[in-house]
C-alpha cells in the first residue's frame, strides 16, 4: 500500500512528510530524483504532495514520486546563479511581509514578487509589517501612499505589528483555511509575525544589523505550521533579492495589471512599451496614470529576460 503525504519540512538534506493521519515520517529523495520538465535545485518542496516507500529500519523513507502540483512559485535561487528554486507548492495565497523602515523594502522587490504571483495565478498580499515604527507624519505618508498604490491595483495591503499586535486579527482573517506562503526580506520581523499569529510557535527571530539596517537569516530551511483558526503557514528563508524565471518577454506586461490594461490601446499589438511609437502605456505612465515606480519594475524585469539568464518556458 502506497503512503501519501504533503511535505511540511525542507532541511535541504531531508524532508519531514505527513500523512492525512497526521504522522509525520522523515523522508529522502534519491540523488538521481528529478521532476521532468523542471530545472530546480530542489526537486520536492514544501506543500508537494509525495508518494513515499515503506519505511526501513532506521525509520526514514524515500520519496518515490510527487503528485501533480495545483501550482507552484519560483524564483531564481540567487542573483548570480543560473538555477531556480521552488519556494512551495499548492499554496492559495502568497503574503509579502514588507517594512517601510528598519529595513526599508525596495518597491522593486515588491513588484517582482507581485509580478511572479500574477504569472502563477497566485493571488498575492502584502503585509507592511513594523507600523508602530512610524512615528514621523512623512512616514505615514508613505504608508498611505504605499497602501493606496497597492490596493488600486488589486492587491490588499494590511498594515501591522508583531509587537503591538496591530493589524493580526485582519490578517488572520485573511490566512483563515488557505495554504499560505510566507515570503519577505530578512529582517522584516516574518518569524515574529508568524509567532504571534501562533501562540507558542516561538521561531527563532534575531536582531537587525544597526550597521546595514538588514536582517540576519533566522529562518535556515522552509517549514509548514498550522494555524489555531485553520489553515497553514509556509514560512520561508529571508530573502536579499527576487530574481524571476520562466519569463517571456512578451509576457512580462500581462503580469502588471495596469500595463495590461493600458496596452490594449497601443498602437501595435507587440508593443514593448519602450520606444514605439503610439504607445498608451508610456503615455499613462507620463500622465501618472501608471506609478513611475511600476514601470521601472517592469523595465528592469524586461532587462533581465532580454539578458537570457536561466530562463525557461513554462509547460515545456
Amino acid at each position: 500500500m502506497k503512503i501519501t503525504g504533503t511535505i511540511i519540512r525542507n532541511t535541504g538534506s531531508s524532508y519531514i512528510a505527513r500523512t492525512p493521519q497526521g504522522e509525520e515520517i522523515r523522508c529522502m529523495v534519491k540523488g538521481n530524483f528529478r521532476i521532468k520538465g523542471i530545472r530546480t535545485t530542489n526537486p520536492v518542496a514544501v506543500g508537494d504532495v509525495v508518494e513515499l516507500s515503506d519505511c526501513g529500519s532506521d525509520g526514514v523513507a524515500f520519496i518515490t514520486s510527487v503528485l501533480p502540483r495545483r501550482n507552484y512559485i519560483i524564483r531564481r535561487a540567487s542573483n548570480l546563479s543560473k538555477a531556480s528554486h521552488i519556494i512551495a507548492a499548492n499554496i492559495d495565497c502568497a503574503l509579502l511581509v514588507i517594512t517601510l523602515s528598519h529595513p526599508t523594502t525596495s518597491l522593486t522587490f515588491i513588484d517582482r514578487f507581485l509580478a511572479t504571483s500574477e504569472a502563477y495565478n497566485i493571488p498575492a498580499v502584502l503585509a507592511i509589517n513594523k507600523c508602530d515604527l512610524l512615528d514621523e507624519p512623512e512616514d505615514h505618508e508613505l504608508l498611505e501612499a504605499v497602501m493606496h498604490l497597492y490596493n488600486s491595483l488589486g492587491y490588499p495591503c494590511v498594515p501591522v505589528s508583531a509587537k503591538t499586535g496591530e493589524g493580526l486579527d485582519a490578517l488572520r482573517e485573511i490566512l483563515r483555511d488557505k495554504v499560505t506562503l510566507f515570503s519577505g526580506n530578512s529582517g522584516v520581523g516574518k518569524s515574529t509575525l508568524i509567532n504571534a499569529l501562533i501562540p507558542g510557535l516561538d521561531l527563532r527571530t534575531a536582531e537587525i544589523s544597526a550597521v546595514h539596517d538588514t536582517g540576519m537569516h533566522t529562518t535556515t530551511f522552509s517549514e509548514m505550521f498550522t494555524m489555531p483558526e485553520g489553515g497553514e503557514i509556509i514560512d520561508t528563508p529571508g530573502v536579499r533579492g527576487f530574481g524571476v524565471v520562466e519569463f517571456e518577454r512578451e509576457q512580462v506586461g500581462h503580469y502588471f495589471p495596469e500595463i495590461f490594461r493600458f496596452s490594449t490601446d497601443c498602437r501595435f499589438g507587440n508593443c514593448t512599451h519602450t520606444h514605439e511609437p503610439g504607445c498608451a502605456v508610456r503615455e499613462a505612465v507620463d500622465n501618472f496614470q501608471i506609478a513611475s515606480s511600476r514601470y521601472t519594475s517592469y523595465l528592469s524585469i524586461l532587462e533581465e529576460t532580454e539578458d537570457g539568464g536561466d530562463k525557461y518556458r513554462k509547460g515545456h
